[in-house]
């Protein structure tokens, strides 16, 4: 049974290179029974368009010319793709078909829909070919077998039984695209994108589950991604707003496309060839996604009035200028939308009723929610104005602005709409995992911080994970009343209900806040990653990863535009990685940083002075809820060598934890054994204590445990441990709990620059992931 079918366009197609990258597409994607729909290769169509009309012009040079681009073309294809007689037998049919092309254009018999179909019916055979040379069970269709119509329309009925008939269940099937048969038996062709429309007729017919467009975009996006930077890759669109956009300049799907889609179950998803790793555009039934905001820009159209347009004219115009055409009605006359090279053709189909009213236009369209559309119509038409540029002609209807003017609608322009029409409107899921003492402050500080965020984007917290429960709501949480809806609501869960969960998420972006300690839940940043969304940790262990581990994740969110803040996983929140990327986007180099990165070591060190002892005093942080609920994990040091290395690695040093050396702040022998085992050895503690403090006292130091990373040329070097520090240092007169960090760099290499405060609590901490959720949304905009 036909599950999927999976289209590639042509420049997924463009070069020997591009065909194995397809080729390994299959081979991971599809199963026997699937269909691979193809384009013709690269520039193929165009180049036979452009023998044809060299053919209309009987210009026999520029035929003789073309014939042997499109000959070294195909032959360069088949000779880096197929081996021994399939290459050999390629060639021959290849030889034969080109040579009876140039019969049929020297007795002006060549017929144009029967030379374009070369292109598709060239690429599905070499594609087939090379498949069944990777030993996959694969097979070659002419969709004029499959696709019948008589004067124009589709037969529905037989061509489902014809698809039945032919499609193999056993194999995949490679089927040519753009092409059909009349039921006189000659060629047609569906129009410019008509292998998307193929696909989808194929998967109607064929009662598939699921159509995927392979194209060079990695899906929808609210503009143009090669013009606008901060272009919004949408994961879901709804097919309503996909039509609209296809209509009015958006190149990604054509109206066409979707409809053999109305009225079925079938998915359709955008996903990009050249970057398999990026997730999918869904388009959707409607009601299955929230209205989104797109802008597009059109260029070179003009605007004509038609008397009684039906929707018949608007199908065989399409099909006749093989272009999606936008018709709307306004002040009682019915108005047509038609690129300018095609008006002629068109004025010449509506034999006297159709007349140009405007003509060489360019502008936008703004696609919004209903509701968003009027106050958005004002704004674009001010944005315009304020930069000289006057709409000659503007239509507002549903869902939909068109704004048409004589000047071209630039990159710069379209950045500046964008920035106020679009990312007005976005709006962002909060998922937020710990909810222990920091993240209980978090969310109460959270209704604060999304009014001071209102003007840019609407935030919604959407989750509330813990280590066993997690509450979810797609349509937001109310964070006044959480406890309680945590408590009645919440659900065991799994790991993989968690991603099911925020996968299923219909918002512009998505943010996961991990204020957890958990290094199971930072294992899971990389699946978080793949579904877009962004990261904000007071987790330590994702950035203590593994070398390996780390570089991929970090790779994989440059690739994927997204961000990753971390400050409060450091010095609770106080600015210092801010400080660290500023001073060296500057320019300046660090050399050398010392301090203690521990509220609850900073606290017993400053704290100790010989009159109590040093085991009581950690029993007193304890009480306190200054320590770990085992101290010993505070006294071995490992939570100042984690964050140690994550300000390695944020210097662009590369280290692993074992890098770093590391001492306890205790015997090594207290480490083992339960904590009532320390206990009755507590006095090993502080003889130890004791001995250290008598050694600094002498070299008139006090006890300190300081990190230290010093870069030089050819070595790092970096440890975690006692330190005995002068008591002319800055460190010795240390605050209780507080952080301190010592930085030396090329411009504070005689005087350090000196951060220091709280490096624990609650409050601060939280206010530092607020820091972080602050930022993330300012560079959003």
């Amino acid at each position: 049974m036909t599950k999927n079918i999976h289209k590639f366009g042509g420049s997924s197609l463009s070069s020997a290179q591009r065909y194995k990258s397809v080729a390994g597409i299959i081979l991971e994607h599809t199963q026997p029974g699937d269909c691979v729909v193809v384009s013709a290769a690269g520039k193929t169509t165009d180049t036979l368009v452009k023998l044809w009309q060299s053919y209309q012009q009987q210009d026999t040079h520029v035929i003789a010319d073309i014939l042997l681009q499109l000959n070294n073309h195909q032959i360069d294809l088949i000779e880096q793709l197929l081996q021994a007689n399939t290459k050999r037998n390629a060639l021959k049919i290849l030889n034969e078909e080109l040579s009876t092309i140039t019969l049929l254009a020297q007795t002006g018999q060549l017929q144009e829909a029967q030379l374009l179909a070369h292109g598709e019916l060239w690429s599905a055979r070499v594609l087939a070919a090379y498949l069944q040379e990777l030993n996959v069970d694969a097979c070659v269709h002419d969709a004029r077998a499959l696709f019948t119509l008589n004067d124009g329309q589709l037969l529905h009925e037989q061509n489902t039984q014809q698809c039945a008939n032919l499609i193999a269940h056993n194999k995949i099937n490679v089927v040519t695209g753009f092409i059909a048969a009349n039921t006189a038996g000659d060629t047609v062709t569906l129009g410019r994108n008509g292998s998307d429309y193929s696909a989808t007729l194929l998967a109607n017919y064929c009662h598939a589950k699921q159509v995927c467009i392979w194209t060079d975009t990695q899906g929808v996006f609210s503009t143009d991604p090669r013009k606008v930077s901060k272009a919004i890759k949408y994961a879901k669109v709804c097919r309503g707003q996909a039509n609209l956009l296809a209509r009015l300049g958006n190149p990604v799907l054509h109206a066409k496309t979707l409809s053999p889609l109305k009225n079925t179950d079938i998915k359709l998803s955008v996903r990009s060839s050249f970057d398999v790793q990026a997730s999918s555009t869904d388009i959707v039934k409607e009601g299955s996604a929230k209205q989104k905001r797109f802008i597009t820009t059109l260029q070179n159209i003009d605007l004509l009035i038609v008397e009684n347009l039906s929707e018949g004219d608007i199908a065989h115009v399409s099909q006749l200028i093989q272009h999606s055409l936008h018709h709307f009605s306004q002040n009682g006359e019915t108005y047509l939308v038609v690129p300018a090279i095609s008006t002629h053709q068109v004025i010449s189909y509506f034999e006297g009723r159709a007349n140009i009213n405007e003509s060489s236009l360019h502008g936008c369209a703004v696609i919004a929610p209903e509701q968003d559309i009027s106050k958005l119509d004002l704004l674009a038409i001010n944005l315009l104005n304020s930069h000289a540029i006057e709409p000659r002609f503007a239509h507002q209807d549903s869902g939909y602005i068109l704004l048409l003017t004589d000047q071209v609608i630039d990159s710069d322009i379209l950045s500046i709409l964008h920035d106020k029409l679009i990312n007005k409107g976005q709006e962002i899921a909060l998922i937020v995992a710990g909810l222990g003492n920091v993240g209980e402050v978090f969310i109460e500080q959270l209704s604060t911080q999304v009014e001071r965020l209102s003007d840019d984007f609407s935030i919604k917290l959407v989750g509330l994970v813990r280590s066993q429960k997690m509450l979810f709501n797609p349509n937001g949480i109310g964070v006044s009343q959480w406890k309680t809806q945590f408590q009645l609501e919440a659900s065991d869960y799994q790991n993989q209900t968690l991603l099911n969960a925020i996968d299923e998420l219909d918002y512009e972006h998505k943010v996961i806040v991990d204020i957890t300690a958990s290094e199971k839940f930072s294992r899971l940043y990389p699946d978080f990653v793949e579904m877009d969304c962004h990261l904000i940790s007071a987790n330590k262990y994702a950035g203590t990863a593994p070398t390996n581990w780390y570089k991929a994740l970090r790779t994989s969110i440059s690739e994927r535009n997204l961000h990753w803040r971390y400050n409060t996983s450091v010095g609770a929140g106080l600015p210092i990685n801010f400080a660290l990327a500023d001073l060296q986007h500057s320019g300046d180099k660090i050399t050398r940083i010392e301090g203690v990165f521990s509220g609850t070591l900073s606290w017993l060190c400053s704290k100790y002075d010989g009159s109590i002892i040093f085991s009581d005093l950690v029993l007193e942080a304890q009480k306190m809820g200054f320590t770990e609920p085992d101290p010993r994990e505070d006294l071995s040091g490992r939570d100042m060598q984690r964050k140690l290395l994550i300000l390695a690695r944020e210097l662009g040093v590369e280290l692993n934890l074992e890098d770093i050396s590391l001492s306890a702040l205790m015997p090594d022998e207290l480490a083992q054994g339960s904590w009532d085992d320390f206990l009755s050895k507590k006095s090993q503690l502080d003889s130890f204590i004791q001995e250290h403090a008598k050694r600094a006292k002498a070299k008139n130091s006090v006890l300190r445990y300081t990190g230290l990373l010093e870069i030089a040329e050819n070595e790092v070097i970096a440890k975690v441990g006692i330190a005995y520090v002068l008591q002319s240092d800055v460190l010795a007169s240390l605050t209780p709990g507080d952080n301190i960090f010592v930085i030396n760099s090329k411009w504070y290499s005689d005087n350090a620059l000196v951060i220091q405060g709280p490096g624990a609590g609650k409050e601060v901490t939280a206010a530092g992931v607020h820091s972080d959720l602050y930022w993330l949304v300012q560079n959003l905009r």
